[in-house]
């Protein structure tokens, strides 16, 4: 499966970039996060410096806009807490059970990984050298015939180490489902189907997952299907799959389960943003402005979502 952005196309820029440059690591040297021993160790990443501080860019950027359901900080403090309140007692039963399920699954993840000292983003940066900023890890990005569900990581954003990108593509969704009407834009000559972005993951640098977000058209070359169908997606999102990494594969499908009320959210906060940018903006394209990129975005904690939903569950649903 081909990447679903040319590498050679800022996520920021229209205007092609310069020949990218290697993330600085966290020990401060152009290296893969998992290429020497201590980089791919949850201990040794939780107490190294950010490597937002030292990130080599490959072009600068021009100021952009957030629509966000909270700051954008780097989701600590009051803010944080702020996000993370979403009251799930009114959720049905059967969604609460789902959410369970797949709390569990990532918590069986994650104790599989510290067994031998791993975390999910090292599992995704094994073995592939060098971690360039904007490039898709594992290349060629990951990709599940049977669900048409499809992900990445990669890296461009201060403070986070980097985020998953997750889609679906068209033979995944619910038949009848279509794109909105919207202008045309080249990327999509580039493939044969249609696709739409889900959900992004940030990840901090001890390859925990720290918040959520949205994006514009433009950031990740889909086509936009209204929020409603969106939302509808995020449980066709299935990596059934042992490539790169049976854990990270699992943990991301139960991610967007675990987090699917706050994701269904953000979809619909993200095309407000759109609709208020386009009021704001007469006689722009909404979708390729290049000054709106995130469109939604919340911090988020994978041990109190999991408290959340036992709560809830035990009041019954």
């Amino acid at each position: 499966m081909q990447p679903l952005c040319r590498q050679a196309q800022s996520l920021c820029r229209q205007e092609e970039v310069q020949p990218v440059q290697p993330l600085q690591s966290l020990r401060g040297e152009a290296q893969s996060l998992c290429c020497q021993e201590p980089l791919c160790r949850q201990e040794s990443l939780q107490t190294h410096v950010s490597l937002a501080s030292g990130i080599k860019r490959a072009g600068s950027c021009r100021p952009v806009f957030f629509a966000t359901l909270t700051a954008r900080t780097h989701f600590n403090g009051d803010s944080r807490r702020k996000g993370l309140l979403m009251d799930l007692n009114g959720l049905p039963r059967d969604r609460l059970q789902r959410m369970a399920e797949a709390g569990d699954r990532i918590t069986e993840c994650l104790r599989v990984l510290k067994k031998t000292d791993d975390n999910i983003v090292g599992e995704v940066l094994k073995g592939q050298g060098t971690f360039y900023e904007y490039d898709h890890y594992p290349p060629g990005d990951v990709f599940d015939p049977a669900s048409a569900s499809q992900y990445y990581y990669h890296a461009h954003r201060t403070g986070e180490h980097g985020h998953f990108h997750t889609f679906l593509r068209a033979a995944g969704m619910t038949k009848g489902m279509a794109p909105v009407e919207q202008s045309h834009a080249t990327y999509m000559d580039e493939r044969e189907d249609k696709l739409s972005h889900l959900i992004a993951i940030s990840m901090d640098n001890a390859g925990v997952p720290i918040g959520l977000f949205t994006t514009n058209r433009w950031v990740t070359a889909e086509n936009w299907y209204a929020a409603e169908d969106v939302i509808a997606m995020i449980d066709r999102f299935e990596m059934d799959m042992v490539p790169p990494s049976w854990p990270v594969n699992i943990w991301l499908t139960a991610i967007l389960q675990l987090f699917q009320p706050q994701i269904a959210k953000l979809v619909e906060q993200r095309d407000r943003a759109i609709r208020d940018w386009q009021f704001e903006h007469m006689g722009s394209d909404v979708f390729e402005d290049r000054g709106l990129e995130i469109t939604s975005e919340i911090p988020i904690s994978v041990a109190e979502q999991i408290l959340a939903v036992d709560v809830a569950l035990s009041k019954g649903g």
